[in-house]
Formats: C-alpha cells, structure tokens, sequence
C-alpha cells in the first residue's frame, strides 16, 4: 500500500481484498480456538490409562485420569482428569487439564472434593497440584476452558496458570 503511494501507482485492489480476507479467516480461527473450546478436543487416540477408577466415599463420583502423550520422543505428556457422575447416568466431565509432572495421584477429600497432585518436586513454579468441588470447580493449565463460551455452563470456578 506504501508501495503504491510512493510510486504514485493505483493500488491493486485484488491484492487489498485477498489480504483483507486473509486476516479475517485468521481472526475466525482465533475466536473460535479460544472461545469456542470444549474437552472433546482433547486427542484420545493414543492416551494411556493413568490413576483410577478411585470412587469418592460414598461412590456417588468415580475418578478416572489418562495420559497424553505429544511431541514424540522429545514432547511430553498431559494429564487429564474424568469424574463420572454414578447417579446422573453416568455423565461423564472432565474437571482437570494440564501437564503431568513426576508425582501424579488423587484422592477424594469429602464426597464432593477431589484432591489432585501434580507437582515435580526440584521444581517448584511447576506445581500443578489443586482441590476441586465437583460440579462447581476446573482446572485448565492455560485457560482456555475459563474462556470457552461453550463451557461456561458446566462450572462457577475455573482455575488456570
């Protein structure tokens, strides 16, 4: 556009409607992306069974956690957290996101409150450890579940780094 000044030049206009266009499919992607997240994207298809089934005390809950691996041999792994709702036929959310670290367990405080510790000891910014009341409370490491529009309904509380 400088170009066309500078040189006194009509503007070519395929390439301003081209450019305008492109910029808005990016912004689309980004709203969506960030807005418009639910759990289902998590990849499954190579997860690994992590800690679970742990049924709360009076069994009304049962905690499942999975483990996703990514990056290949130089990524990582995430972890995630299920809790089935035994009585509402077996309505399945997942409450937790994040990076797993070295110690991963859980257990259930009361009949509504799960504890999860995700923490690597040597290094402690990267404690991920927290205390969740079921259907009230998630946990999502980078937020983007505490931003879904979509989700929105499915907690009061969501907690993020």
């Amino acid at each position: 556009m400088i170009h066309s000044l500078v040189k006194k030049k009509a503007f070519p206009k395929k390439m301003l409607i081209a450019t305008c266009i492109g910029f808005l499919l990016v912004a689309i992607i980004y709203i969506y992306e960030v807005y418009f997240f639910t759990f289902n994207y998590i990849d499954k298809t190579h997860t690994q069974k992590g800690p679970g089934p742990i049924p709360s005390p009076t069994e009304a809950y049962t905690a499942n956690a999975y483990y996703e691996p990514y990056g290949g041999a130089a990524g990582g792994v995430n972890v995630w957290v299920e809790v089935t709702h035994n009585g509402k036929m077996n309505k399945v959310q997942t409450v937790y996101y994040s990076d797993a670290k070295s110690e991963f367990t859980m257990e259930w405080v009361d009949e509504n409150t799960l504890y999860i510790l995700n923490d690597e000891p040597h290094y402690p910014e990267s404690n991920r450890s927290i205390q969740l009341e079921i259907g009230k409370e998630i946990y999502h490491e980078n937020g983007l579940a505490c931003r879904s529009l979509l989700m929105k309904d499915e907690y009061e509380t969501c907690y993020h780094n």
